[in-house]
């Protein structure tokens, strides 16, 4: 199946960029640690990414891939650009606006999502200036977001895969230039925006070399483009309340202990790595082709898609959310560790990541549960269900903190996510079912979990003998690797002993069709 090439395609380069982005933070950690700089950056961090998962990765996205879907097979490649270029320039307008207004109203912005940044103190004055700083890093990325959906309706996964890469690469680089710069926290700042350029320059040049006449034209409100801006109504809510919720997070954690918001920052970097690569490969591939697969009426090929998506989501993120929850601070003592980043640090990462594995099976399904909707225009039934399980989280999250303190915003997180899974199940089209095959393979894929959770507690039982003071990080990180090769070799060797997955399903899968 297309799907599985296109989900290996944006599976592969979007673990190339995780990988980036681990050695950026093992760096960031060595440099800031859990610090006032560190919380005061990874504030100017979030604050972009907000927007651009609101708007460019968030409603736009689901609003506008789809639509341009329809418009290239009904009408053709010169009238789909047509229709790209001109979204194209009326984003750049009303971005760069935005992008002005915010820059200047920063200090009130600072105070709102992060009371807990006291004003005139080093920390809120740092998140202001760095804010500034960071968040022209939403024009650039936003514009990158229409290009690169645009190569993936013309089933061209891999450019807007690796731009990803060269962000990270960015931060790595001023990282190490950070000499240079007032502190680190600032050095990355300016890396963020020189990213920004650098991916808009690449899928620029991606998109002129697949021969898509894409450009900058005098934005014309087309019928077109009015359904976009009506379908982002809704799809600005849902994604607005998703990333509420992550602000609400890092609104709460402003009052707690110095150093919870960068806690929640690096247990979210583990959390984000099966959770972004698998669940940002089923969504980008299955959206373009499940909105084919509706626009024809092949109800068969879009249950179908859906269920394969769905499987290879539990096939491959519940071992993640196992390894996870068994041995977080084993891998948070070889990642993080070093540095300014000390053992308590460690400990109490290790925490907050386990709250966040709960649930992370639960969000990659998700993805795949909404993208459903997506592909048939639906964006209001998501929304609903967004607002009502944000609502849970935040409350959830008051009412844990007391009781675990910071692990308590991620275990909230963790459980609303099966709540929003179950209600999106419930509101699926009729015709979308499991069907037969991933009935038989669900409880196999159980199984195989199982086994490699035996495995994982046996590691967490040897911990103190192989990771202590008088180890040394080389011989950490070779064990680090043992344990994941063998639990590789465990997991899938299950997988393929109960008949999960043959051989000749990768055949299948991965021939050119």
């Amino acid at each position: 199946m297309k799907l599985f090439k296109a989900m290996a395609t944006v599976a592969g380069l979007t673990g190339l960029s995780r990988i980036a982005g681990f050695v950026r933070d093992v760096l960031t950690a060595s440099m800031l640690g859990a610090g006032p700089i560190a919380d005061a950056f990874f504030v100017a961090l979030k604050l972009p990414n907000f927007f651009r998962k609101v708007t460019a990765e968030g409603a736009f996205s689901v609003s506008f891939i789809p639509k341009y879907a329809e418009v290239l097979e009904q009408e053709g490649v010169e009238r789909s650009a047509l229709f790209a270029s001109r979204t194209m320039t009326m984003m750049l307008l009303i971005l760069s606006l935005l992008t002005l207004l915010f820059m200047i109203c920063m200090p009130w912005i600072i105070y709102g999502i992060a009371p807990g940044f006291e004003v005139g103190t080093e920390r809120y004055d740092m998140a202001v200036s760095m804010s500034q700083i960071t968040f022209p890093y939403l024009l650039f990325m936003s514009l990158t977001a229409l290009m690169g959906g645009v190569l993936n309706a013309h089933d061209r996964f891999a450019p807007f895969a690796f731009a990803p890469v060269l962000f990270n690469l960015c931060l790595i680089g001023m990282l190490l230039a950070s000499d240079s710069f007032e502190n680190a926290g600032y050095a990355m700042s300016w890396g963020i925006i020189l990213a920004g350029i650098l991916q808009f320059s690449f899928l620029w040049v991606c998109v002129r070399r697949a021969g898509i006449g894409i450009t900058f034209k005098k934005p014309v409100l087309s019928e077109n483009i009015k359904e976009v801006f009506r379908r982002m109504g809704p799809g600005l809510i849902g994604a607005g309340v998703l990333q509420i919720n992550l602000f609400a997070d890092l609104f709460i954690a402003s009052f707690l202990q110095s150093g919870a918001i960068s806690y929640l920052y690096y247990a979210d970097r583990l959390n984000q790595l099966p959770l972004g690569t698998i669940g940002i490969a089923v969504g980008t591939a299955l959206l373009p082709m499940l909105t084919r697969a509706v626009a024809s009426g092949d109800k068969e090929e879009a249950n179908k898609l859906f269920n394969r998506a769905l499987e290879v989501c539990l096939l491959l993120g519940l071992p993640c959310a196992v390894g996870l929850f068994i041995i977080p601070h084993i891998l948070i003592t070889v990642l993080f560790e070093h540095g300014a980043f000390t053992s308590e640090d460690a400990m109490t990462t290790a925490y907050v990541v386990m709250g966040y594995s709960v649930g992370l099976p639960a969000y990659i399904g998700v993805k795949v549960l909404s993208t459903v909707f997506w592909s048939r225009g639906d964006t209001r039934t998501p929304v609903k269900i967004a607002i009502i399980t944000m609502s849970c989280n935040i409350i959830l999250s008051l009412i844990l903190i007391q009781f675990i303190g910071v692990m308590g915003i991620t275990l909230a997180t963790g459980l609303t996510g099966w709540l929003q899974y179950f209600l999106l199940k419930r509101k699926l089209p009729m015709e979308i079912t499991y069907d037969q095959r991933f009935k038989i393979t669900f409880p196999k894929i159980i199984l195989c979990n199982l086994i490699l959770a035996v495995f994982l507690a046996g590691c967490l039982y040897s911990e103190p003998l192989i990771f202590n003071k008088n180890t040394g990080l080389l011989l950490e990180i070779i064990t680090l690797l043992i344990i994941i090769f063998s639990s590789m070799t465990i997991y899938f060797g299950a997988i393929f002993g109960l008949r999960v997955v043959k051989t000749s399903d990768f055949k299948r899968y991965f021939r050119r069709t």
